[in-house]
């Protein structure tokens, strides 16, 4: 064999080989924030917690629209989807459960790339204060013990008031470990996002082990997506001076972060209960604040999602 021939087949042999590895491995593309769906708490026959002088329902509501705007003006390329405007429950629903779900479902079928769900806090104690009771001292008393006469000690009791001071803000995550529901979403979902699906149909066919395991790919992704905004949300509160909870993850209990298909987060902005934080939720400069530091937040977290190229450029492909 001549040298020349046999370089002519050591190049046929490198290209075969990359043909053969052009199916396994995708070619690396940056996500794109298109889409961000604004979801408002509660609303219509849900207030949400109550606070002194408002209702949850509709200071999340004016918190999202003017998130909303302010998305808008920031970046007029993305789309915003809101699941409600009014005060009702999305899609007008009659019951809260038919409400969550057509919370979810306006999201998935918007194939929304990132879901904001705006709430306020609550402590179990009532808004603004309550009265307690604690000893103060104690004192003899007769009482009949066994229908006998007995000097028995009792407590002596003062009431007192007690200020609800629980503030701040925390920011909720799906939980990624361990569950199917957020991988039953991503799979609905799926179309949502060029780089998702491939030529073969059953990418995200949970019957089928290759697209179980893609979609739990897919459910860490969006993870750790959610991780991030959620971190550079909670970051932004703290420079602001708000007292920052941190982010916390759930896998339980909020049904729009398990439902929807997409990098999730559910804001709590703080605590109606408080006198002086409720004041300031309901206020023009309040809410503008938070507004900021979600934009704010927004702003970085778009700026690493654009520049960092697919976390499965490297992972099997389903095509042949």
């Amino acid at each position: 064999m001549t040298k020349r021939m046999a370089s002519f087949f050591l190049f046929v042999g490198i290209i075969c080989s990359s043909l053969s590895f052009s199916g396994y491995r995708e070619i690396p593309r940056p996500a794109k924030l298109r889409t961000i769906i604004i979801d408002p708490g509660h609303g219509g026959l849900d207030p949400g917690t109550h606070g002194l002088i408002s209702k949850e329902k509709d200071v999340a509501l004016d918190i999202s629209l003017k998130l909303g705007d302010a998305i808008q003006k920031e970046f007029p390329d993305i789309k915003i989807v809101y699941t409600r405007t009014t005060d009702i429950l999305p899609g007008n629903a009659n019951s809260l459960n038919e409400g969550l779900v057509n919370r979810a479902d306006i999201a998935n079928k918007a194939k929304g790339d990132l879901f904001i769900c705006i709430h306020c806090n609550a402590t179990r104690q009532p808004a603004g204060g309550y009265y307690a009771k604690r000893v103060i001292g104690h004192k003899k008393v007769i009482r009949y013990v066994k229908k006998k006469k007995r000097l028995v000690t009792v407590p002596i009791y003062e009431s007192y008031w007690v200020k609800n001071t629980r503030i701040g803000t925390e920011t909720y995550i799906w939980k990624a470990e361990k569950s199917t529901k957020k991988t039953d979403a991503i799979s609905e979902e799926s179309g949502g996002e060029e780089d998702i699906t491939d030529s073969a149909s059953s990418a995200f066919d949970l019957s089928s082990p290759e697209g179980k395991m893609r979609a739990q790919l897919y459910e860490k992704k969006f993870f750790a997506n959610s991780a991030l905004f959620a971190s550079l949300v909670e970051d932004e509160f703290k420079k602001n001076g708000r007292v920052s909870q941190g982010v916390k993850q759930r896998d339980e209990g909020i049904r729009v972060l398990q439902a929807t298909g997409m990098p999730s987060v559910l804001i709590e902005t703080g605590f109606l209960t408080n006198k002086e934080e409720e004041e300031y939720l309901n206020s023009e400069q309040g809410q503008n604040e938070v507004v900021t530091n979600i934009i704010e937040a927004l702003k970085s977290y778009k700026e690493q999602v654009e520049t960092h190229t697919s976390s499965l450029s490297n992972t099997p492909s389903n095509s042949k």
